[in-house]
């Protein structure tokens, strides 16, 4: 079995510095829906490896060229590249990785024997080879890749993979995440899933707008819908466990009513049926209840909690002020939400119960949709200045109060944000002009910094919420 690091800071940076030998780790993994994983070579041993507290270190530069398809078959052979290209990607992203691939290194003259080429890799500044070997065996497509400390050709780390054609890209996010992993001692978000609400199905049988809930890939492939009422459904939130998303519909009509799917099954339930209007729902970190805003007697909305199956309703606010989009704390013993009691919406923080009442945002004169950071130290909300209509994405620190906007300069409305699980990434949606009027879509930027990717394109998209790490 593998066991984990204990790593103190974010990377391995002394453990390569100074030549030591890194253990192999060789594992046999079995891909959902794939033939029996093949035995294990050579187990993994102990290693711990201690950095100090906040120190850092650029990317560990790695070389990943393409394998030799040669001998494979065209459809192994195309399996093989597009695999090796989303592992590529997978590293890139993971922001631990400055990755080269066959373009970079076309410039070298390589012979194949990995000890003679190890000096020209590393000529280009690289310190880690990722060297990967895909085939056919028995109708199933198997990944074996190793990793290389190029300064003394140890095996750092060994996978092999089993599964169908179709799951090609899973083995790639399988292991781009192990490699992770390995390295940080955190777990990657190659596997993790973005859910949205989008127009893309066009108008219901009765002609009004529809929306359905979608689910994607954290980097924007496999986009599919997992809801179908032909109506407006919207605001997804997943639970803790990612096993379901919480959402709002109106397909019962006269009342918007919070349901909630099973991400699996496809079987939805509804949650909270009474009321007007039930909105921006979002599960406690436990599962076991859900917030969401309700409107009340003359149309003030105010924040509500219930047992996950909607019993054991629960007022939390009473303010005079709009109360809305609540957010849980990742301990639960907190919840944010936005409330126009001051005159202007603002974020505040209150205890799960309803007290304690805190305000949290005094930069702008408009902020709403607050998220909390994964370490619970950060939220971060949209906000408008009072130069403009248009929002920015904001980071606001709860212990100082000090905010930095995220997209600052980028063109369009940016709102509606949401962490990834490893806390270093944000998907949003921007709103930007366009030719047949404004166009919503989805991105992500990385929180250190960095170009902002979009991952949709079709119809208009909004809301994401990233799930947890799924199983």
């Amino acid at each position: 079995m593998i066991k984990r690091w204990t790593v103190a800071a974010q990377t391995l940076q002394h453990a390569l510095a100074s030549g030591l030998a890194l253990s192999t780790v060789w594992v046999s993994t079995q891909i959902p829906a794939a033939a029996a994983p093949q035995d294990q070579d050579e187990p993994a041993q102990d290693i711990t490896v201690v950095l100090e507290q906040g120190q850092q270190r650029a990317r560990f530069r790695i070389a990943v060229p393409d394998p030799d398809t040669s001998a494979a078959a065209p459809r192994t052979s195309v399996a093989s590249l597009d695999l090796t290209t989303v592992l590529r990607q997978d590293l890139e992203a993971s922001g631990v990785f400055s990755v080269q691939g066959p373009e970079q290194l076309s410039v070298l003259s390589l012979t194949g024997d990995r000890l003679r080429d190890a000096p020209l890799y590393q000529s280009l500044g690289n310190e880690l080879l990722l060297e990967s070997a895909v085939r056919e065996e028995k109708g199933l497509l198997v990944l074996e890749g190793r990793i290389f400390q190029l300064s003394g050709g140890e095996t750092i780390l060994g996978k092999r993979y089993r599964g169908g054609y179709e799951l090609s890209r899973r083995m790639a996010h399988t292991f781009a995440d192990e490699i992770v992993r390995y390295f940080t001692g955190r777990r990657g978000v190659a596997l993790t899933a973005i859910a949205f609400h989008s127009d893309r199905d066009g108008l219901t049988r009765g002609g009004d707008p529809r929306r359905e809930v979608y689910l994607m890939d954290y980097d924007g492939w496999n986009q599919r819908a997992v809801t179908a009422h032909e109506s407006m459904s919207m605001s997804p939130a997943w639970s803790p466990g990612s096993d379901a998303i919480a959402y709002v519909t109106y397909v019962e009509n006269e009342l918007v009513s919070i349901y909630s799917v099973d991400v699996r099954t496809g079987a939805k339930t509804p949650v909270v049926r009474s009321g007007g209007f039930n909105s921006s729902p979002a599960f406690s970190p436990d599962g076991r209840k859900i917030a969401f805003a309700r409107t009340v007697g003359g149309g003030n909305t105010e924040i509500f909690v219930s047992h996950r199956d909607g019993s054991n309703l629960v007022r939390l606010t009473n303010a005079n002020g709009i109360d809305t989009n609540p957010a849980w704390s990742p301990t639960g013993r907190e919840i944010a939400f936005t409330s126009g009691r001051s005159g202007r919406p603002q974020i505040y923080v209150m205890g799960a119960e309803g007290t304690d009442l805190r305000r949290a945002t005094f930069t702008g004169d408009y902020n709403d949709g607050a998220e909390w950071s994964p370490d619970g130290a950060r939220i971060v909300h949209s906000s408008r200045r009072s130069s403009g209509t248009s929002f920015d994405l904001a980071l606001t620190d709860l212990t100082t109060n000090e905010t930095r906007l995220l997209t600052a300069g980028v063109a369009g409305s940016h709102e509606s944000p949401s962490f990834s699980p490893d806390g270093r990434r944000i998907a949003y949606q921007t709103t930007r002009s366009s030719r047949t009027g404004t166009d919503t879509q989805i991105y992500v930027v990385e929180l250190a910094g960095g170009g902002h990717r979009q991952l949709t394109r079709q119809g208009h998209n909004w809301a994401p919420d990233w799930s947890g790490y799924l199983e």
